[in-house]
């Protein structure tokens, strides 16, 4: 068993290189014996749509039941319908077989302890058992059971439609959210225009990832020869949002947060919101001067899920299209459920999204900047460079280190998934931003 499939989130690999029959079976018979060791004993399964992953879930399963585990099937469903199913059928846990964003050859498991993804040490400790092949065994069974209609029902009975129903184009890039969010958002009365939104677990039309332009093209293209208020895209188990407004122009994951902010603290003055460090400073500042609390946290939806339960957050994002609803919702990751309250808001409205980001400034930023940092070194790099910054600079170190400079920030933290650096720089004006990279890029190059 490669040790570095162990990922900060999930675990994932190759199929089969990496994840085959004896490796899948041997890390259910490690998921089992680790969900009887934290009081277990009933979890759910569910599947994304590639090629891959019945075989990947039915190996998984046969080491689950092998340690007496009774194990929930709920067949094809985006990741948020696992995460519903939890809540739903009252079970201790659940594992979502997926790939996410990756290339069709990757796959992977999302692992969830009660209701709370788990990461880190706990992803580390799955491992270790599974290294030392000391298992629990049990007699489990197997049952399957069909969430898609009460997930369905859940949304219609509680986002609440105004008068101004929306036509709105969705991109579900052949991913598994395809199929549910069209009948959502039918379902509350919008007319949605389905791009690319049969399951195909080979990704003949585009890669399924919002958060690159490129994989927006065709959305693009479709909302403006439609005519639409509004595009919707979701990766490939649809827990990432992304969204483009009637012109073609891309809403970001921190622009989305604005948006949501602003509805939420009429109703919720004063609620804590976290948003993370890529996210630009206009977010916070638009909060706080909206009446709400600002919370900067560390990038990562397990990481950003244990704040929100700390702090009693209730709403909470990522720029890679992670969104957290608290507010009515169970605080997971929903791209569908937010789209539907991306929609919900437009239809109490005469609005278009541009208007509902009034007054915010346009401030200048980058894309994430990958540089390649072996894994034994990344941490202390950023370390280093934070400690040297610290000498003339404000550091915000919650993940990594946000550098304050008048007129903009940079930032540089290691990435908790690849051997590399993760840097962004944003600023007022491009000359500010090339001003600030370039100071930026100078202390790194001492420190590498």
């Amino acid at each position: 068993m490669k040790s570095h499939i162990f990922r900060e989130y999930d675990i994932r690999g190759v199929v089969p290189a990496e994840l085959n029959y004896q490796m899948v079976y041997q890390l259910g018979l490690a998921m089992g014996t680790y969900y009887h060791d934290k009081g277990a004993c009933r979890i759910s399964v569910g599947r994304d749509c590639r090629l891959s992953s019945p075989d990947l879930s039915k190996w998984l399963v046969d080491g689950l039941i092998e340690t007496g585990m009774e194990v929930i099937d709920i067949g094809m469903a985006p990741t948020p319908l696992l995460y519903f199913s939890i809540h739903q059928l009252k079970v201790d846990g659940g594992v979502q077989i997926t790939g996410s964003h990756n290339p069709p050859e990757f796959n992977g498991f999302k692992v969830c302890l009660g209701e709370l993804s788990i990461y880190g040490k706990e992803i580390q400790e799955i491992r270790r058992i599974a290294e030392s092949g000391i298992f629990k065994h049990g007699h489990g069974k197997i049952e399957k059971a069909v969430i898609d209609e009460s997930y369905i029902r859940y949304l219609e009975e509680n986002i609440q439609i105004g008068q101004s129903k929306r036509r709105v184009v969705v991109d579900a890039g052949n991913g598994a959210g395809g199929p549910v969010a069209l009948e959502v958002y039918k379902k509350l009365g919008f007319e949605p225009i389905p791009l690319f939104c049969e399951p195909d677990g080979r990704f003949p039309n585009h890669h399924p990832d919002p958060t690159i332009p490129e994989n927006l093209k065709a959305l693009i293209s479709k909302v403006r020869e439609e005519s639409t208020d509004l595009g919707i895209a979701f990766d490939g188990d649809a827990d990432r949002i992304g969204v483009v407004d009637k012109e073609g122009r891309i809403i970001w994951g921190d622009q989305l947060m604005i948006i949501f902010s602003r509805d939420l603290l009429e109703r919720h003055p004063g609620a804590v919101i976290i948003g993370e460090v890529k996210c630009s400073q206009a977010l916070y500042d638009d909060i706080e001067s909206h009446g709400g609390k600002a919370v900067m946290w560390k990038a990562g939806h397990s990481l950003i899920k244990g704040k929100m339960k700390e702090t009693g957050a209730l709403l909470a994002g990522e720029m890679s299209g992670h969104l957290f609803f608290g507010e009515r919702y169970f605080g997971f990751d929903d791209a569908i459920y937010a789209g539907a309250r991306l929609l919900e808001i437009l239809s109490r409205t005469g609005s278009t999204l541009q208007d509902l980001l009034a007054g915010v400034p346009e401030m200048v930023n980058t894309p994430e900047i990958r540089i390649d940092c072996p894994d034994d070194k990344k941490f202390q790099v950023v370390t280093d460079l934070a400690k040297e910054f610290k000498k003339d600079y404000k550091v915000i170190d919650v993940d990594g280190a946000r550098v304050l400079f008048d007129g903009g920030w940079g930032l540089i933290r290691a990435s908790n998934t690849q051997p590399a650096l993760v840097l962004r720089f944003e600023a007022a004006d491009e000359k500010r931003l090339d001003e600030i990279r370039e100071l930026f890029m100078k202390k790194l190059k001492e420190w590498l």
